[in-house]
């Protein structure tokens, strides 16, 4: 297997495909919830893989209903996570490796999250990889959040490079939805989340991580 091209930019997601965050969040908002004298099913916390904050906001109180704390659930959340971000964060396998790769080729490259930019310096700061990405396109720079195609269309424009010429990758359904929408061709490195036959339809490959994404810009003509 391989791309339809080589990509001329690589535009990456960020929680779940970058770095091992998207279990961090689940724990703590399961935990939370637990605190709160409440059971988040898994299946909620999986709606919200891919969205940005006001989005999922909506989705816990909808479930949990409009008196629900959602201010102090996210800061008792946050208190969770930034614990684990102090420990540091895990990155993906195979994430040191691509990116040595495009530096070989010279290949522009971009992070296109939900998340604020203060949360890529938590999540990836200890890790030292946000110099090697030549844009960060987080919450606060697009208009409109995933699944719209906004974040991958800002960070296309920002690196110069054509949508079509784009390889996006991500993980969860929302920010498939996004790439593929924004024109870019789009693999899946699925984390929490399956890949469906939706995802499937939208994306040129489902890979298993991001070795295998590397395999196939090497061989891609």
């Amino acid at each position: 297997m391989s791309l339809p091209r080589k990509p001329r930019a690589v535009v990456f997601d960020m929680d779940g495909l970058l770095c091992d965050t998207e279990v961090v969040y689940r724990d703590a908002m399961i935990a939370t919830a637990v605190e709160h004298g409440h059971d988040m099913p898994l299946s909620l916390f999986k709606s919200m893989i891919g969205l940005p904050g006001p989005a999922s906001n909506q989705k816990v109180i909808d479930h949990f209903g409009g008196d629900f704390p959602i201010d102090a659930f996210n800061a008792r959340v946050m208190e969770h996570v930034d614990a684990a971000c102090a420990i540091g964060i895990a990155l993906k396998a195979g994430v040191l490796e691509l990116l040595d790769h495009l530096d070989e080729l010279a290949v522009p490259r971009a992070i296109a999250t939900s998340s604020s930019h203060r949360a890529v310096e938590a999540h990836l700061g200890r890790s030292g990889i946000i110099p090697r990405f030549h844009a960060v396109v987080a919450r606060g720079d697009y208009a409109r959040g995933k699944p719209n195609p906004d974040p991958f269309l800002t960070a296309a424009a920002r690196l110069g490079i054509s949508p079509e010429d784009c390889l996006a990758l991500e993980d969860s359904h929302n920010g498939v939805r996004a790439a593929s929408s924004a024109g870019m061709m789009t693999v899946m490195v699925p984390d929490l989340l399956d890949a469906t036959e939706e995802m499937q339809a939208l994306c040129v490959q489902i890979a298993r991580d991001l070795h295998e994404v590397e395999r196939w810009i090497r061989v891609a003509g």
